[in-house]
C-alpha cells in the first residue's frame, strides 16, 4: 500500500523557519535546477516568474548565469521574502529580480505574460495543487517553458528516514530534519502530478524521477 500523504502547513511563515530553511545546504540541488532551467530555455533574454521563490535562491543562481533575465520571485511567507530581498541586495541582483507577495492559485498578471515559469519544492506545499498548474498554463507565452521540481512521496517511512538521513551534514539540526521529513510525507508521487498536469491542460508535460529524492516536469516535453 503507498503511503498516505499527510499535509504541511501551506505557508512557512514563522521566522524561526524562514531562518531555518533559508540555513538548509541546499546548494547543489538549488544549482542542478537552475542549470536546468537555461538549458531549457537558452535564450539570453526572458521574463521569469518563480512560484514559492521562498528565499530567493533559485532566482539568485539564474540571475548570475543570465544577466538579461527579468525574474520576478512569488511567495505567500513574508518571512521567506524578507530574507529572500536580503540575499537579492547581498548579491548586487535587485535591478534584475522583483519579490512579489503572492499566492501561486491566483497570480496578479494577464494571461501569457512570462517566457518561463519555475518552481522548486512548492508543490509539496499545496493541500491541492491544480489551481497552480492552471495558472501556470494561463500565464505562459505560446513559445514559453514551465519547468517543476519538487520532492516525491516514498512508498515507506522507513524510506523517508534513509533519505533523510542521506542528507544530514554539518549544521544539519533537528528542526531541519524534521521540516525535510515532514516535507517528503506530504509530497506527491509522479503519477499523481502526471495526473495534476494532465487534468490542467499541461497534456504535452513530461514527468519524470529526476534523482532518489525529486520528480521534474517539464512542459511542452522536450
Amino acid at each position: 500500500m503507498a503511503l498516505t500523504r499527510i499535509l504541511e502547513p501551506e505557508v512557512m511563515d514563522d521566522p524561526a523557519e524562514a531562518i531555518a530553511y533559508d540555513a538548509m545546504d541546499f546548494r547543489a540541488v538549488n544549482q542542478d535546477f537552475a542549470d536546468l532551467v537555461v538549458t531549457t530555455y537558452p535564450q539570453e533574454t526572458a521574463f521569469v516568474l518563480d512560484l514559492g521563490t521562498g528565499t530567493a535562491q533559485i532566482p539568485i543562481l539564474l540571475g548570475q548565469q543570465r544577466p538579461q533575465w527579468q525574474i520576478k520571485g512569488t511567495d505567500l511567507a513574508q518571512s521567506m521574502l524578507a530574507l529572500g530581498q536580503k540575499n537579492v541586495v547581498a548579491a548586487g541582483l535587485t535591478a534584475q529580480i522583483e519579490l512579489v507577495y503572492a499566492d501561486a492559485k491566483h497570480l496578479p498578471w494577464p494571461g501569457q505574460s512570462f517566457d518561463v515559469i519555475i518552481s522548486n519544492s512548492l508543490i509539496h506545499h499545496l493541500p491541492d495543487p491544480l489551481p497552480c498548474f492552471q495558472e501556470m498554463g494561463r500565464l505562459l507565452k505560446p513559445q514559453g517553458k514551465i519547468i517543476v521540481r519538487d520532492l516525491f512521496r516514498p512508498d515507506s517511512t522507513d524510506a523517508i528516514d534513509q533519505i533523510v538521513a542521506a542528507a544530514e551534514g554539518p549544521g544539519f539540526d533537528a528542526r531541519q530534519r524534521q521540516l525535510f521529513w515532514d516535507s517528503l510525507h506530504a509530497a506527491f508521487t509522479v503519477p499523481e502530478i502526471e495526473a495534476i498536469a494532465t487534468e490542467a491542460g499541461l497534456t504535452k508535460a513530461q514527468v519524470y524521477q529526476s534523482s532518489e529524492r525529486h520528480w521534474t516536469l517539464i512542459f511542452p516535453q522536450p
